[in-house]
């Protein structure tokens, strides 16, 4: 994962936003899941979205992940009621909408762009859900206020949203979205049109109000850092496909699949066979695997027969530089080490984290490796040395497909 480690981004934008304030009153509904079970969405010939099924448990934050085109705007334009349904099913709680308009769902959608209305107030922006709700004028008047004050805006109330900054038109956008109280909030890449700096505050807002509501969002993202971030659950999606549902924790440490293992980072990745594997722990196997030019490699995960066609990905954090000449340091673990060869052939210094960059003396495989700074200048070690590569096959992550 390209995480901060390699660049810190500040933590204070030059764009100042008023503090997250906590109201005494602060409306909490019942947060709903959401489940898709065998989704299929068609444009005429093209197929956006095949025979998807996932569950969404109610309250958490949920992040669809992925490159542009994955799908991952239709499936949660499909959950909002924005987008048909060609075949299956969608469920908010225990309920099929399949036939209900987007009004009917009790969901909120949170845009891209934000969608807010030039001509109107801030105070009409947010009050005009619930204007289409027909709840009655005190209590319209009484819900603003509390949004306004939740997102530490109310003293915009009278201004337009171009007299606004982007991240306060971000947080009107998230305040007329609640203000009608959903169970579901669902967020089109709401951080896209920021500053880095404020995307990162933003992060941290969001994910309080998450909190503050315990409501369910549901967010697309092409975002990985913004995604490892904010979620309780992450779905990575590719071709209109679903590659992988799991914890931050557990998509950062285990990638399921090639693609997985390339999107989220700079995760080193060797393609071979499967030769044979042996039962380890957990249910998993030890895997040893023949790959072209290097040899045997030992992997940790599911093992498919022997003569598959497989691969295994390492993170470059765990990997050990060493100089050839240097005496070698016995390792405490019983399971085997995998060792190579390669040259350094780029050193980058990003600030407290160096990337190296390496090339297999063999193969002519490009590799990553990333370490503390000052690790590095104690190695000692230039471009164009020949150096050893080691990585304990504890941390080298069998890769099925």
């Amino acid at each position: 994962m390209a995480v901060s480690a390699d660049r810190p981004s500040p933590i204070a934008s030059q764009e100042q936003l008023p503090e997250f304030s906590s109201p005494h009153v602060v409306p909490k509904e019942a947060a709903a899941g959401v489940s898709l079970r065998s989704v299929t969405k068609k444009y005429g010939t093209v197929t956006a979205i095949e025979n998807m099924t996932l569950d969404i448990p109610a309250g958490i934050y949920c992040c669809l992940l992925g490159p542009s085109g994955c799908g991952k705007t239709t499936a949660l334009r499909m959950i909002s009621g924005h987008e048909s349904v060609t075949s299956g099913q969608v469920l908010i709680g225990d309920r099929c909408v399949n036939d209900l308009p987007a009004a009917k769902r009790n969901t909120a959608m949170m845009f891209q762009n934000y969608a807010l209305f030039p001509h109107k107030t801030v105070w009409q922006n947010v009050e005009f859900g619930l204007k289409m709700q027909q709840v009655p004028q005190g209590e319209r008047r009484e819900r603003v206020a509390e949004i306004l004050e939740l997102v530490g805006l109310s003293h915009t109330a009278k201004r337009k949203p171009n007299q606004l900054s982007g991240g306060q038109q971000q947080r009107i956008a998230l305040a007329r979205a609640l203000v009608t109280r959903p169970q579901v909030l669902m967020l089109d890449e709401p951080l896209s049109a920021l500053d880095e700096n404020l995307r990162v505050r933003m992060r941290g807002e969001l994910r309080n109000i998450q909190k503050q509501f315990g409501l369910t969002f549901i967010q697309v993202t092409h975002h990985v850092e913004e995604a490892f971030s904010l979620s309780d659950q992450i779905v990575v999606m590719n071709h209109g496909h679903i590659d992988q549902v799991a914890t931050p924790t557990e998509l950062f440490n285990q990638p399921a699949s090639k693609f997985v293992a390339r999107f989220i980072g700079d995760n080193n990745i060797f393609l071979g066979k499967v030769l044979a594997s042996t039962p380890h722990e957990n249910g998993k196997d030890l895997i040893r695997l023949d790959i072209d030019g290097i040899g045997t490699l030992h992997a940790i995960g599911h093992s498919p027969q022997p003569g598959t066609d497989a691969a295994c990905s390492v993170r470059p954090d765990l990997l050990t530089l060493e100089n050839p000449d240097a005496p070698s340091v016995s390792s405490a673990t019983t399971l085997p080490t995998n060792t190579l060869t390669a040259r350094i052939t780029q050193v980058e210094l990003t600030g407290f984290v160096t990337r190296v960059g390496l090339t297999t003396i063999n193969t002519e495989q490009t590799l990553l490796h990333t370490l503390r700074t000052v690790d590095w200048h104690n190695l000692a070690l230039q471009e164009g040395q020949i150096v050893s590569l080691k990585w304990s096959a504890n941390d080298c992550v069998f890769l099925a497909h």
